[in-house]
């Protein structure tokens, strides 16, 4: 302050605070220092306000794009990016904008001479200290080279994929093939006809269809059912095999469904049949076409109701079993002679099967001798390397009325023989065959034939000896039934199918024949 005469008189001042003023100015020039450096690296770094509106981009982002400041600022960057990849990225950054948590996508970003390559971008928040978004500074990475690695890797991968898928599939053929053509449960061959049957067990095997299998004495009908169990849904389950032309007629009622104790005469305790044995599994019947009329009438209606009653019980049982049946019968001729239930026959038959005679397929003979023989050698001990040619054409030019068992048993023997490492046989253990005709009985199979003959007439014997004693009378205390120890239903079974007249035998009949 001057006086009149121009003299300063007091100094008057103020203080006024800039430490704001000073820290903007401070950071200003720190950013302007930090642009700077940006720029001096080769990193497309960029920064944004908070409502993402880009205010920042780095000279070597501009420089790769060939885009200006005025171009790119703001939301002009986008034209950079692939119109396919445009759409994701924008939302997914308007996302992080929103929920101020830190940004992340890949995309295709235009170099300045129009090529496209795949580039991350990331961008993280800087908040304030009230955790407000102040600032997003983000950075593009050059992904090209790792993305084209992802590709050939995909790529790699589906290709992998299409020879796993191949590879599998030829796995399945050729696992198929070797089981059809070398074995399969122990079935050996590769000829058209065996093959035949093989694939028919693949198809009937998974599912729970009553087969047929038909074919000669010694085929191997039993191989095939239990090719047909072990793939099976059932084949933890177990496999009962019933002969039913060895069973005595009088038994076989109770070998099947079981008995009751006391039911009849020796039965001392309660049995359980073999159809209760199989319940879960399958039950094999081989030589279905033996079964008595009383027999067939039972099996059906296990086919038909899935239940049964043990011998002298009335209380039904239920049982889920699979029924296989084989035959050496022409069964249809059966029908027709009214030797078989037609009905019977219609429920078996859902799926037959037949297996060839060893003489349809004698392509199969070398391999199925060279693994019997294998198998017997290892059985005996010795060792064989070799199998004579002289053989082979000797068992190939052999019609082999006994089929499959006749050649093992053949084989077997002469392994026994066998001194040396090479497997031969005597040839005159088929020639004495040699005029057998395809088809025709071997000798033993006359002698069993007239052997069943035999039996029969001495079955006829005894019942007609028993009906005498009783009158005609079958069932009853005084009946032949209880007379022959046999239940009354088998005993009406066996009189029809032996043809007996049992009228004969009453007082009346006889009566009236002498008069």
């Amino acid at each position: 302050m001057r006086d009149g005469q121009e003299k300063i008189a007091r100094w008057y001042g103020t203080i006024t605070d800039i430490e704001d003023l000073k820290k903007a100015e401070e950071k200003l020039r720190q950013a302007a220092d930090l642009r700077t450096v940006i720029h001096t690296i080769p990193a497309m770094a960029w920064s944004a306000l908070p409502d993402g509106c880009v205010d920042f981009l780095s000279r070597h982002w501009l420089d790769y794009t060939g885009l200006s400041p005025d171009q790119a600022l703001n939301w002009g960057w986008k034209v950079a990016i692939h119109p396919d990849d445009l759409p994701g990225m924008l939302k997914t950054f308007e996302g992080a904008v929103k929920s101020g948590q830190p940004f992340e996508a890949d995309g295709r970003f235009r170099r300045s001479d129009g090529e496209f390559r795949w580039f991350l971008f990331r961008a993280n928040p800087l908040c304030d200290e009230s955790g407000e978004v102040v600032k997003w500074y983000g950075t593009n990475t050059d992904l090209e080279d790792r993305k084209r690695a992802e590709l050939e890797l995909q790529k790699a991968f589906a290709q992998i994929e299409v020879l796993k898928d191949r590879l599998f599939k030829e796995n399945l053929a050729l696992r198929e093939q070797i089981d059809q053509a070398f074995m399969f449960e122990e079935i050996v061959g590769s000829s058209p006809a065996l093959k035949t049957v093989l694939a028919s067990i693949v198809r009937v095997a998974p599912v729970d269809s009553t087969v047929l299998i038909t074919g000669e004495t010694g085929t191997g009908k039993e191989l095939i059912a239990r090719a047909i169990h072990k793939r099976s849904k059932r084949s933890s389950r177990a496999f009962i095999r019933v002969d039913c032309a060895t069973i005595p007629p009088s038994l076989i009622v109770s070998e099947l469904f079981g008995h009751e104790k006391g039911a009849f005469t020796g039965a001392l305790q309660r049995r359980a049949g073999r159809f209760e044995a199989a319940d879960g599994g399958t039950i094999f019947l081989d030589e279905i076409g033996e079964l008595s009329s009383e027999m067939q009438t039972a099996l059906l209606r296990v086919l038909q109701e899935r239940e049964f009653e043990r011998v002298g019980s009335n209380q039904p049982i239920s049982v889920d079993v699979r029924v296989l049946a084989a035959t050496n019968q022409d069964l249809e001729a059966a029908v027709g002679a009214g030797r078989f239930r037609q009905d019977l026959f219609y429920r078996l038959n859902v799926f037959p099967i037949r297996v060839p005679s060893l003489r349809e397929r004698k392509d199969d003979i070398p391999l199925l001798v060279e693994y019997l023989v294998q198998r017997y050698a290892k059985r005996t001990g010795k060792k064989i390397n070799d199998i004579e040619k002289q053989t082979l054409d000797v068992f190939q030019g052999y019609d082999w009325p006994g089929n499959i068992r006749e050649l093992q048993n053949i084989v077997e023997r002469a392994v026994i023989l066998c001194d040396g490492e090479t497997f031969s046989v005597d040839e005159t253990w088929m020639h004495r065959k040699s005029n057998q005709q395809p088809g025709q009985l071997a000798p033993q199979a006359r002698v069993f034939a007239d052997g069943k003959k035999e039996l029969s007439a001495r079955e006829r014997e005894a019942i007609e000896t028993a009906l005498a004693e009783c009158n005609g009378r079958v069932s009853g205390p005084r009946g032949a039934a209880v007379k022959l120890g046999i239940p009354h239903q088998t005993l009406e079974s066996k009189i029809a199918s032996l043809g007996i007249d049992k009228r004969r035998f009453e007082l009346g009949f006889l009566r009236r024949k002498a008069i």
